[in-house]
């Protein structure tokens, strides 16, 4: 089939000006992950029925298509076309137009996610301790909390000793529980860099009365300074806010441009069809199980924020999250917002009537096709942590060169 082009210089365009894009790779995951542009999000030509009727809800969106030569455009052309999307078109030249242009390539995956934690740190000076300092404070039984803010699964598989599993959203709201007392100094941690930082930051920003510090690199740092972690913990932080963070957290999210709006507005985005509309349930599984908001997906705040292109691959669109405690969504919008997303937050809603159910969970791509994060299980060579962490330390430059990201840091 005969595809309309747009070139590299397009796409930088769009991007400038906020307007929708998909831009989408069709390579498996682990080719992905070798290279691709700022905002590019990953398709494999193989899952497009998987996915893309959740992750591109609107039929008549604006999709770039590309590969690296290895000719899948075509194909994934097609299976858009049999799903019943009108607006496809192809990146004129491939990557190695991409390239050839002198724009920047960034590896790895959630690219645009790590590196606007990096520049969080980088604006606000994030405060941390390495993993030599946080071993001494758990050897002399200091008055300290170690609050995992990672998956409860990737808490379970490895995770710094004493610590509790509180997933990156859900910090604001149990803190309070987690560390009663404000002369505790609580320590974040996740397995790398940018979860850490963005929840230790996010803390801060909340005005909690402990002094916060993440743990500098995360499971990979304290690897890497051969500390042992431990295996199977189960010990999940319960609900108790701080005082004032709820409050704070509402104030957190109108520092950084989140509108809050009712069902009123929330009719009118449904019915507007120019526009992408995605809508997330921000709250933990076992909570969206039991009653959630119809039309809304559930992806947790803390993931929402780390994995955004996965979870709304098209750059421009509007994003809707909600909570029934609201403290999750606000401060996951003020982080969206910060990242340039147009975000709101939904007030009530949860005294009507509830659709009941598991979230809905996409099927796993072949392991053979998947990029294997060097921050990701228990037998990954230090070679390949310690060049991530390198990597890491280069994003900010590497937006600064880019110059399409429009982050901005409250």
């Amino acid at each position: 089939m005969k595809l309309p082009t747009v070139t590299p210089a397009d796409i930088r365009r769009a991007l400038l000006l906020r307007e929708e894009i998909a831009l989408l790779d069709l390579r498996y995951e682990a080719g992905f992950a070798t290279g691709h542009p700022l905002f590019a999000a990953n398709m494999a030509a193989d899952r497009i029925e998987i996915e893309a009727e959740l992750r591109l809800p609107r039929k008549d969106v604006a999709i770039v298509l590309y590969d690296d030569g290895e000719g899948l455009v075509e194909t994934g052309a097609e299976r858009f076309a049999a799903l019943g999307y009108t607006n496809v078109s192809a990146l004129e030249g491939g990557l190695k137009a991409w390239r050839g242009a002198g724009y920047q390539m960034f590896e790895d995956v959630n690219s645009y996610s790590k590196a606007f934690g990096e520049l969080v740190e980088a604006r606000r000076h994030t405060p941390s301790f390495s993993a030599d300092e946080v071993a001494k404070l758990i050897a002399d039984k200091a008055n300290i909390a170690i609050l995992d803010v990672r998956r409860f699964d990737e808490y379970a598989t490895m995770n710094i000793p004493g610590s509790v599993s509180v997933p990156g959203a859900e910090l604001v709201l149990r803190a309070g529980q987690a560390a009663p007392d404000p002369d505790t100094t609580i320590i974040v941690n996740c397995a790398g860099r940018t979860r850490s930082i963005i929840g230790t930051q996010s803390l801060i920003n909340a005005g909690v009365p402990n002094k916060v510090r993440a743990l500098r690199n995360g499971t990979i740092g304290w690897t890497l300074a051969r500390h042992t972690l431990n295996h199977g913990a189960d010990r999940r932080g319960a609900i108790g806010p701080f005082e004032g963070g709820p409050a704070n957290a509402r104030d957190v999210a109108y520092r950084a441009g989140v509108r809050r709006i009712g069902a009123s507005e929330m009719a009118v985005l449904l019915a507007d069809r120019d526009r992408t509309l995605y809508r997330f349930d921000v709250r933990d599984a076992e909570e969206y199980a039991t009653g959630h908001l119809p039309g809304f997906r559930h992806y947790p705040g803390g993931q929402l924020v780390q994995e955004t292109d996965m979870a709304a691959p098209v750059r421009g669109a509007r994003i809707v999250l909600s909570d029934d405690k609201s403290v999750r969504a606000d401060m996951t919008a003020s982080w969206l917002a910060q990242m340039g997303w147009e975000v709101y937050v939904l007030e009530g809603g949860y005294d009507g009537a509830l659709e009941i159910g598991p979230p809905r969970v996409l099927p796993k791509p072949d392991p053979a096709h998947r990029y294997r994060r060097p921050y990701e299980g228990t037998d990954v060579a230090e070679k390949a942590m310690q060049a991530y962490l390198d990597w890491e330390y280069g994003l900010v430059e590497q937006l600064r060169l880019d110059g399409t990201h429009g982050f901005y840091v409250i």
